[in-house]
């Protein structure tokens, strides 16, 4: 049998256990069945493209590239034994290869779902964007084997890299299946390309089409505090994080990020980037890390560099706010997960302090 991940735009099937949600895997009759993992005839006739349904490459521990003493770049904060055994969890465990199918597919083959708690029953039971941990599943009303679609960007804060990596992975493919049914050269249907190659082909002009993905640069840029000499970090609020609409309310700060252009190196797109978004100069520009972002699909390059000279000037049909903030003294960053936390975790972990 076969198993397979459900996802709903970017949401994924879930399953409420002791210790959180986590993503269900729905065992597979052999006639749905994906031929890329169950034959190995080549010269079976290919099935026609189906939208909906994308086989999961293996997705590697992070173990598998990092260097034998990485407590120094670890992302996960190790200020005690608790914490050690999640970051070595995280970094060991690899995500087989799957099957990932959209949760309209899985109604018309007449997958057998668990039932699933619609998003009013959820909000009925108290469940709300943060309540993921422990404490939360245990005192909720919620039962223990409760299944319902979480949003991958709450779940990326509780999985292991490599499974976050491969239902990203799922998104990205499954939006691209929806977005490539036609040939963009001459119109004409397309169809899977033989033998499990992530291609659509046309039937006409046998143009192939593959999966696109969009690099973007995120960078961390450090400089001591010009009056204490402790080492500060560049965040900046951006439109998109959302406005202040009560005295309560905590915004949320990030880094600065962006894409890529056509013709430019991944250092060039750092030193444009910020010198747009904030009217400085860089030195000490190195990259550190990267993370597939699936918001639509983007491959996330991180940076690290140290500021060089010039005063903040804000983009501001970009950004509302930004400025250096103490390591010590940091307001409201992105969660743990992505990689604008691992960067920002990784600077504070070198100055001794945990996130």
């Amino acid at each position: 049998m076969t198993h397979a991940f459900i996802l709903h735009d970017e949401t994924v099937l879930c399953r409420q256990t002791p210790n959180g949600w986590s993503p269900v895997q729905i065992q597979l009759p052999d006639s749905v069945n994906d031929t890329a993992l169950s034959t190995h005839d080549i010269h079976d006739t290919q099935p026609a493209y189906q939208v909906g349904r994308v086989t999961l490459l293996e997705s590697l521990a992070p173990t598998h590239w990092l260097p034998n003493d990485d407590s120094s770049s670890n992302s996960i904060d190790n200020k005690d034994a608790h914490s050690l055994v999640e970051a070595e969890a995280a970094n060991t465990f690899t995500a087989q290869a799957a099957i990932a199918m959209t949760y309209d597919y899985a109604i018309t083959h007449h997958i057998d779902l668990p039932r699933i708690l619609e998003s009013h029953d959820l909000e009925s039971n108290t469940l709300k964007n943060n309540d993921l941990t422990n404490n939360n599943v245990k005192n909720s009303s919620l039962k223990t084997d409760t299944c319902a679609f979480i949003a991958y960007r709450l779940l990326i804060t509780q999985l292991p890299f490599a499974l976050s990596d491969q239902l990203s992975q799922a998104i990205q493919l499954l939006r691209w299946q929806a977005d490539t049914q036609f040939c963009s050269r001459c119109a004409a249907p397309v169809m899977h390309a033989s033998r499990g190659e992530r291609a659509m082909v046309c039937q006409v002009c046998r143009l192939r089409q593959y999966p696109r993905v969009q690099p973007c640069i995120i960078t961390a840029i450090t400089r001591p505090n010009p009056q204490t000499g402790e080492m500060q970090i560049l965040l900046a609020h951006h439109h998109r994080y959302g406005q202040q609409k009560t005295s309560s309310q905590t915004l949320q700060y990030g880094l600065i990020a962006g894409f890529v252009e056509v013709g430019e190196s991944l250092e060039h797109a750092v030193v444009r980037e910020v010198a747009e978004e904030v009217n400085i100069r860089l030195t000490d520009i190195r990259y550190v890390s990267s993370q597939p972002w699936p918001f639509p699909s983007n491959l996330m390059l991180g940076f690290r560099a140290a500021h060089a000279g010039g005063d903040i000037v804000i983009q501001e049909d970009e950004l509302s706010h930004a400025d250096f903030f103490d390591l010590s003294d940091l307001p409201k960053i992105p969660s743990k997960g992505s990689i604008a936390y691992a960067l920002i975790a990784q600077i504070a972990h070198e100055q001794g302090i945990s996130l």
